[in-house]
Order: structure tokens, then C-alpha cells, then sequence
């Protein structure tokens, strides 16, 4: 028996990283897994690579647009038979100094973030509501507390704690769950590319990202894929409205 037997799960920006690796966690808990993103051939490639045993299925989709959001649902729907679960990580970076960030880079990661989250949540909660049953994760990060040079990212990562909590008084009553996780540094092919970026080479980055928390190692998708894994169990039944800080401790020595 496993935990999410039966279960159908949608995960955005699934196609790596830590969408992956929490897709990848439900796939072998038993949930039958949508991997969205906004390239379908990717989707379809990583939900090919999930656990066997349940069908899984990979979705084109650009969260930011309602259009999008809503066909990829009902496609998912019409699938796999149903909804239970819903995951916001989609996200993207456009990091800049505020004096230096243009409308094009506020704008996306808004839209990514914040309006994705949205849309998702909207489209989905229908059939929550309708079946007395939900569980919503979103994706926020340390950098709600504040960093330099992602006034954008922070106040979006910031701006989904709001939403959750929102979430939890309007949909407890349904039976629908909703919490955040807020990673801290996390080990992906993003965290890479800004080393890469900065010019250091990525396990010295790695290295002091780790020194900067007290149990002085990384984070890995499999961490936060853990935290969203509980979260989303019955066993979680009684938390709503929450963020839960997947960070080493980093939050603490800020």
C-alpha cells in the first residue's frame, strides 16, 4: 500500500528539479502523476521516467496564462480520472538590483509565481470543492525574508505565504488543505546556472551555501519532495494555511 494509492497528483514545472523530484516522490508513493511545464516533449519525458504501476501523463502548459492553466486541468481530468492533489512550483529568476530591474522582469516572475499559483489553484479547486477533498502546495522560498537583488522573487515567494493562508480559511471548510514550503539553497540546475553566472565553480558554491546554515550541507529536490510528501498525506490533515521553512536551519542565523 502506498500513501497516496490512488491519488491523482499535478505537479507545475515538473520536467526537473525539484518539480521532479516531487513528482517523482508521489509516482512511487502510488499517485498517478501530471508533470506540467511549459514544454510538453520535456513533460512527457519526465512523466515517462516515473515510477511504473500507475499511468502517468506529461501536459504542456504556461501557468501564467488562463487559457493554458484551464486546458491542461481539464486534460488532466479527462486523463487520469480525476484530481486530488495540486502542486504550484513553477518558477522562474530575473534577478536584478531594483534600480536596474525592468517591467519585463517584475512582470514574469509575478506572473510565474504569483499568478500561476492563482490560476492553478482556481482551476483546481473546483473539483476539490465539488469531491469535499484537496491538498495545495505552494512553492515559497527563504528569499520571502529579503534578498539582494531579487526584490521581484521575494516579494513573490512572500506574496504565496499570504496566499496560502487565504487558501486555508476560504477552502478548510471543503476539506481542502493548503500550505507552503520555503526552501532554502537547493542543488538544481538553477541554484548551478547562478554559479555559473557569478563565475564560481558550482561545489564551491555549493560549499558556501552549505557553510551558511548549521547543519552545514545543501539542500537536495528529494528534501523538499519529503516535506511535500507529509504535507499532502492525510496525516497532514489537521494543518492548513501554513509554511513550513525546508532550509537547515538557515532561517534561523539570518
Amino acid at each position: 500500500m502506498g500513501r497516496f494509492d490512488g491519488r491523482i497528483a499535478v505537479v507545475t514545472g515538473a520536467a526537473r528539479g525539484i518539480g521532479l523530484g516531487i513528482a517523482t516522490r508521489f509516482a512511487d508513493e502510488g499517485a498517478s502523476v501530471a508533470v506540467l511545464d511549459l514544454d510538453e516533449g520535456q513533460a512527457a519525458e519526465a512523466a515517462g521516467g516515473l515510477a511504473t504501476g500507475q499511468k502517468h501523463v506529461g501536459i504542456g502548459c504556461d501557468v501564467s496564462d488562463s487559457v493554458s492553466v484551464q486546458t491542461a486541468v481539464d486534460r488532466v481530468v479527462a486523463d487520469l480520472g480525476g484530481l486530488h492533489i495540486l502542486v504550484n512550483n513553477a518558477g522562474v529568476t530575473r534577478d536584478n538590483l531594483l534600480f536596474k530591474m525592468s517591467d519585463e522582469d517584475w512582470d514574469a516572475v509575478m506572473g510565474v509565481h504569483l499568478r500561476g499559483a492563482f490560476l492553478m489553484t482556481r482551476a483546481a479547486q473546483k473539483h476539490f470543492v465539488e469531491q469535499k477533498y484537496g491538498k495545495v502546495i505552494c512553492l515559497s522560498s527563504v528569499s520571502a525574508l529579503g534578498n539582494r537583488g531579487q526584490a521581484n522573487y521575494a516579494a513573490a515567494k512572500m506574496g504565496i505565504q499570504g496566499f496560502v493562508r487565504t487558501l486555508g480559511i476560504e477552502l478548510g471548510p471543503f476539506g481542502v488543505n493548503a500550505n507552503a514550503i520555503a526552501p532554502g539553497f537547493i542543488a538544481t540546475d538553477m541554484t548551478d546556472a547562478t554559479a555559473a553566472r557569478v563565475g564560481m565553480p558550482v561545489e564551491e558554491f555549493r560549499k558556501a551555501a552549505a557553510d551558511r546554515n548549521p547543519v552545514r550541507r545543501v539542500g537536495f529536490p528529494e528534501d523538499i519532495a519529503a516535506a511535500a510528501a507529509f504535507l499532502c498525506s492525510d496525516e497532514a490533515s489537521y494543518i492548513t494555511g501554513q509554511t513550513l521553512y525546508v532550509d537547515g536551519g538557515a532561517k534561523l542565523v539570518s
